[in-house]
Parts: structure tokens; C-alpha cells; sequence
């Protein structure tokens, strides 16, 4: 593979916004979810196995800066949750698409959204065109924070072709609504990390 940019074929955005669980709202209002998309050439595609993905490493972190950008302008508030995932098209293997999510990625994706201390979530798959892939979501600070487990349900509906991979950036403006579990909250966090 060339130190080219990764080809973009386009970027695909989905945005949803939840008002009600179990018919109640709660004191922190809407949950807002963005997943942010690219739809890119698999530099690998039909190559059999390939040892050394480096390149393809190296390349995501463009790509992880624009979606991240991206994401957190359609989100239109401060970032609380993120997540990352990926689909890679059936001539290509699921480590192709694990490449492209790395920390080269990810700290790309933090930057672009105003950082972020705990490691990224992340999933992957090989599929077809019109798969769904269900990104988690966590707390960006704290893994342990319970109210932010989540998912985003993402599907881009003519992608991946065979030889392409699907990069994406999820981020969320809160926890889930109504989230009863227990555990260490966002204030308690915040608390002890300023302490």
C-alpha cells in the first residue's frame, strides 16, 4: 500500500435522538447518538494474508480526526460517550478493518472531540452491503461508569462493497435515560478527578 490517504468513497452520518424511556423522560433531557461513517477502499482486498498493516495503521488517523470532527458538529453538545467499530467487505479479512481502529485512530477520534481518558470501545465484523453493526458506547473519562454503557445500531446501506471497509465514529451527549444500575456516576468521577 502507498502513504496515500485512504480513498474515501463517502461519508454516511446518522443521527438519533431519544426523548422518552418507558414513556418517562428524565432531568438530564434527550439522548443524542451520532455514528459518522467512511466508506473506504481495503488497500488488502483480495490479497490473501498479508502480514504487515502498518499502512493501513498509519492512514486512520486522518480518517479519525474527520469523523470525529464530524461527529461531535452533528452532535451539537459536549461528547460524554464514544465508541468505534468497523465492517470490512467479504474479499477482505476482519483484521483489515481492526487496523484501521487502532490508537493511531483513536487518539485521532479523542483529539477531534475534545479528548478523552478511557480506552474506546470498539467492534468489528466481515459482512455484506446493508449489514447492521451495533458500536458500544462508553463514558469517555471512566470506563466504569455504568450509566453510559450503551449501543448505537448502525447501518449504511450500500456498504461495504467486497473491497471496502466501513470506519466508525460514534459519540453520544449523555448516559442512557433513566439509568438506575448503581455505580460510580458522572459527578463522582468528576469529583475525585479534580480532587
Amino acid at each position: 500500500m502507498s502513504s496515500s490517504p485512504l480513498i474515501v468513497r463517502k461519508i454516511f452520518s446518522q443521527v438519533e435522538e431519544t426523548r422518552l424511556a418507558a414513556g418517562t423522560p428524565d432531568a438530564g433531557g434527550p439522548l443524542r447518538k451520532v455514528a459518522v461513517c467512511a466508506v473506504v477502499k481495503n488497500p488488502y482486498a483480495g490479497k490473501g494474508f498479508v502480514s504487515d498493516l502498518s499502512e493501513l495503521m498509519k492512514a486512520s488517523g486522518e480518517v479519525g480526526g474527520r469523523l470525529g470532527a464530524e461527529a461531535a458538529r452533528l452532535l451539537g453538545a459536549p461528547v460524554e460517550s464514544y465508541g468505534k467499530g468497523g465492517l470490512v467487505g467479504t474479499d477482505g479479512e476482519q483484521e483489515h478493518v481492526n487496523a484501521a481502529l487502532t490508537s493511531v485512530f483513536g487518539n485521532a477520534f479523542r483529539d477531534a472531540i475534545g479528548g478523552g481518558k478511557a480506552w474506546i470501545t470498539s467492534v468489528t465484523k466481515v459482512s455484506a452491503p446493508g449489514a447492521v453493526i451495533d458500536v458500544p458506547l462508553a463514558y469517555k473519562d471512566e470506563v466504569w461508569v455504568r450509566s453510559h454503557y450503551d449501543a448505537f445500531e448502525v447501518r449504511v446501506p450500500d456498504a461495504p462493497h467486497p473491497d471496502e471497509l466501513v470506519i466508525i465514529a460514534a459519540v453520544a451527549n449523555r448516559g442512557r435515560i433513566n439509568a438506575r444500575v448503581g455505580g460510580l456516576t458522572v459527578d463522582e468521577y468528576r469529583a475525585g478527578a479534580s480532587a
